[in-house]
């Protein structure tokens, strides 16, 4: 063996020597295990490493490259003196595709690595979508392709089409692979598309993509004839496939106005019955180009418009005379001079005419052409000859000037004789009396508007003012405007922001002019927005309402079209029991960006139902709601659910916050922030990990984030638990990281201490496991109508909502005493004996009066008093 061979052998000894020794001092008593999971859950792995002498750190390795930034823990535990035992668990939350692969341990022993056996991630679960259909506008039989992508694991994933429910191929149909595409070649009525995704997990579905056949660009805009104040159209219309067209609209504006910044005052608008295909525009200005454009529209919605056509007005006469007309007269030869009219000449100018006459003789008209003076001969018979100019263009001649009279003199003499017909002059000296005391009036009005302004701008810092009313005792609120607003750039601010048409074309139903919109004080502030009392001005009408706006800026279209969505969700909404939406503005921010939005609701005199709830069990004057007001509480949530539940909305953040109280303490669902419409099948499947109320979500949306009418119904299982335990927080004791293993181990919500049981089972039945099991809102409804109406019937909450009860009797004692029944001692008492101390339905909240009554306001109204010693009890008039 020569020397390298040797020395080749020391080294590979030597390295074999020291992982053997590294091997002797450490090993692994615990491997990581193989772990099969879903997307978005959290896994952990564990490994234990025994080692003489110094304790090893342990890194952790995936598919052999180091986790630089793992989330890991370590404990050290000693055995003896020499031995250590190391332990380390590896987290990682809400695994993506990205974390699959071979884990395993690794620790730094007398400098090699000793590594634990491996350990490999796999996720399997329903498929999720990258890509879902998107809703479209086309035209009659005009092809167009819709994509719908699905991913697993387990693989392989395939897709099922479906229009208007009916599935177009099956799971062996090459169709089905993905990515898929559709291509459809054609539609002549509207349609729903979407498609299911199928792998050996089960099926998920994506969402629902209206495809709305509208009518087909017209064609063929053209001018046919015109007038110096008219244009006549015609055009064809587009093919509408099966719905006809009902309305066509003809738009016209000067092509010397930017198109971008037309405000309708400026627009010609007019909407027209057709057929015949054909309007005359009138009231136009002559000799001008107009840019005409055509729309048409059927009940599915609106055509395309055809591009701009210039077109031009014909040619009209000057509107103005020819000025400063002038006579200059040298013997017999008299020079006539003039300037050009000042206003439009509505076409090209053609030259001038002259008319002169003398005395009884008939005028002579002269057309002088487009000079500005001509010379007049005259003889010594013409005497007082009066001059009049006129310009003219191809249409007409124009006003003709004032009359001018000129003299004849004899030849030695020079002076020009020039007097008008009318010899009142515009200009005298007491004219220029009259336009000075005007500038000075303007210019003190001027600073009086500056100086009032500064000093309003210190007093209403924050929009609003109180003053105590003498006549009724009352607060009164004076509203003053903090920002300006304007309606003219709410087009042009839609059109800048780049949102869908569809959503664009929805919103204008419900914009309201922000100038008559005025900011009053915060009734409620969130993490994202806040809430503020308004008046909004209407035809003539003052309306107390709710202004919702965002705290945080909008970055992004994505951010501002989910706000907006909301607005949307609400504006078809008709029902007592549930918020409907009254406007939306937009609010120009000092710093550049997005525009904020402000959504118009009615205003909720109560507030929301979950602070209501509290501030009567935790408030400084606790008090007692009965059995009766709570289960009207919940039917009239359930009633406005089951109204949402037939227009097929699913609400997904249903809980007592987001239900309000009106001024008759009527319970209207609200917040619609993530509600979805559901078109075909029966449930949504969320596209994106967010912030959920885990602890009002159904088991099966914590899974696999699938949302149904059925999972509404749960989280109304847990709004009923929160209602009757006056807004309690569900699962005391509980995590939220342990929610969804609390639930799996079959524990539910614990029946309230005074609550029927009734409504416990009821509340149960909202909880089965299968969602198939649960009622419907339909028959919650009804169940919740049957047992308030078995109960005994209650005061006006208006005037009587409790009775105060001594500390010591029973829920069902408290319960009769609630109702005027008897307590446990008490001999009966007649009808006309006066009632036992009561308190009126607002001393939930902070004292305010109202009629025999002293009023409390909602925990986010003002908490200010009444001059005088007021308290939450009622009392008489007088008293």
């Amino acid at each position: 063996m020569g020397q390298l061979g040797r020395s080749f052998f020391s080294c590979f000894l030597a390295c074999w020597m020291g992982i053997s020794s590294a091997q002797e001092v450490a090993y692994f008593e615990s491997n990581p295990s193989n772990l099969t999971s879903s997307l978005g859950k959290d896994v952990k792995f564990s490994c234990s490493i025994h080692a003489i002498g110094e304790p090893p750190e342990i890194s952790w390795l995936r598919d052999g490259a180091v986790l630089e930034f793992a989330d890991s823990n370590q404990v050290q535990v000693p055995l003896d003196e020499e031995a250590w035992m190391t332990t380390s668990e590896l987290s990682i939350p809400s695994v993506q595709l990205s974390d699959m692969g071979s884990y395993q341990c690794a620790a730094l022993v007398n400098g090699s690595d000793v590594l634990s056996e491996e350990a490999h991630l796999k996720l399997e679960g329903l498929p999720f979508f990258t890509e879902q259909p998107q809703d479209v506008e086309v035209t009659a039989n005009t092809p167009f392709n819709l994509s719908c992508i699905a991913r697993g694991p387990p693989e392989p994933v395939r897709v099922i089409w479906l229009q208007d429910g009916a599935p177009l191929n099956d799971l062996v149909d090459p169709l089905a692979q993905t990515p898929s595409v559709l291509a459809v070649r054609g539609l002549n009525h509207s349609a729903s598309f979407s498609c299911e995704a199928h792998n050996a997990k089960g099926v998920s579905t994506s969402r629902t993509a209206a495809v709305t056949v509208v009518p087909g660009r017209p064609s063929a805009l053209s001018l046919m004839d015109r007038s110096d104040h008219s244009l006549d159209v015609a055009w064809e219309p587009g093919p509408s496939g099966a719905y006809p067209l009902d309305v066509c609209t003809v738009q016209a504006v000067r092509s010397d106005e930017d198109l971008s910044t037309v405000s309708d005052r400026e627009l010609y608008n007019q909407n027209l019955r057709i057929p015949p295909f054909r309007h005359s525009l009138r009231g136009l200005a002559p000799f001008t180009t107009y840019h005409v454009r055509v729309g048409c529209r059927s009940k599915e919605g609106n055509s395309p418009w055809t591009h701009w056509v210039a077109m031009k007005t014909g040619e009209g006469v000057p509107t103005a005379a020819p000025e400063n007309i002038m006579a200059v007269q040298n013997g017999s030869c008299t020079v006539i001079q003039w300037k050009e009219p000042q206003g439009h000449l509505n076409g090209i100018l053609r030259g001038y005419k002259l008319v002169c006459q003398s005395g009884d003789l008939p005028e002579v008209v002269v057309d002088v052409g487009l000079t500005n003076e001509t010379i007049l001969k005259l003889n010594s018979s013409v005497q007082n000859l009066t001059v009049r100019v006129a310009a003219y263009t191809g249409a007409g001649d124009g006003p003709w000037s004032k009359a001018i009279m000129i003299s004849n003199l004899n030849n030695d003499e020079f002076l020009p004789q020039i007097q008008p017909v009318d010899s009142t002059s515009p200009l005298s000296w007491h004219w220029w009396y009259v336009v000075i005391a005007i500038a000075a009036a303007l210019a003190v009005a001027a600073f009086l508007t500056i100086f009032l302004a500064r000093m309003r701008r210190k007093e209403t810092r924050y929009g609003e003012a109180f003053e105590p009313s003498m006549e009724q005792g009352e607060l009164v609120v004076h509203y003053r405007v903090r920002k300006s607003y304007s309606r003219r750039t709410t087009e042009a601010t839609l059109n800048s922001l780049g949102i869908s048409e569809e959503l664009k074309e929805k919103l204008r139903d419900v914009m309201i002019d922000r100038h008559k919109v005025a900011l009053g004080k915060t009734l409620g502030e969130g993490e994202f927005g806040s809430v503020m009392e308004g008046q909004l001005s209407q035809d003539g009408v003052v309306l107390k309402v709710a202004v919702k706006t965002m705290k945080i800026a909008i970055c992004t279209r994505s951010e501002m079209e989910d706000f907006l969505s909301e607005a949307v969700c609400m504006k078809d909404f008709d029902h007592p029991n549930v918020m409907k939406l009254i406007g939306v503005c937009l609010q120009n921010t000092e710093s550049e960006g997005y525009p904020s939005p402000v959504v118009i609701l009615p205003f909720m005199k109560h507030g929301d139902l979950h602070s209501f709830l509290l501030y009567s069990r935790l408030g400084e004057s606790p008090v007692y709601l009965p059995t009766q007001t709570l289960v009207k509480f919940m039917t009239d949530i359930a009633s406005g659910m089951d109204y949402l539940s037939s227009k097929n909305f699913i609400h997904r953040d249903l809980a007592a916050r987001n239900c309000m109280l009106n001024e008759s303490m009527t319970a209207c669902v609200a917040d619609f922030g993530l509600s979805k419409k559901i078109y075909n099948g029966d449930y949504y499947r969320q596209g994106r990990i967010s912030k959920m109320p885990v602890k009002w979500i159904a088991i099966e949306s914590l899974a696999d984030r699938v949302y149904t009418i059925k999972s509404d119904v749960w989280s109304f299982g847990v709004t009923m638990w929160e209602i009757a335990t006056r807004g309690q927080t569900p699962y005391p004791g509980v995590e939220n990281s342990e929610i969804y293993d609390y639930l799996r181990q079959g524990n539910r919500l614990k029946q309230p201490i005074d609550c029927l049981d009734g409504l416990y089972e009821l509340m149960l039945s909202c909880w089965a496991l299968n969602p198939r099991d649960r009622p419907s809102f339909e028959v919650l409804h009804g169940e919740l109508e049957k047992i308030l109406k078995s109960l005994p019937p209650a005061k006006d909450p208006e005037e009587i909502l409790y009775v105060n009860m001594d500390e010591g009797a029973d829920s069902e004692e408290a319960e009769l005493g609630a109702v005027g029944g008897l307590g446990p001692e008490e001999p009966p008492v007649k009808e006309s004996a006066p009632l036992k101390p009561m308190v009126t339905a607002a001393e939930v909240h902070q004292p305010q009066a109202v009629g025999r009554y002293v009023m409390c306001p909602t925990p986010h109204e003002s908490s200010r008093l009444l001059p005088g010693n007021h308290s939450c009890a009622a009392t008489e008039e007088g008293a």
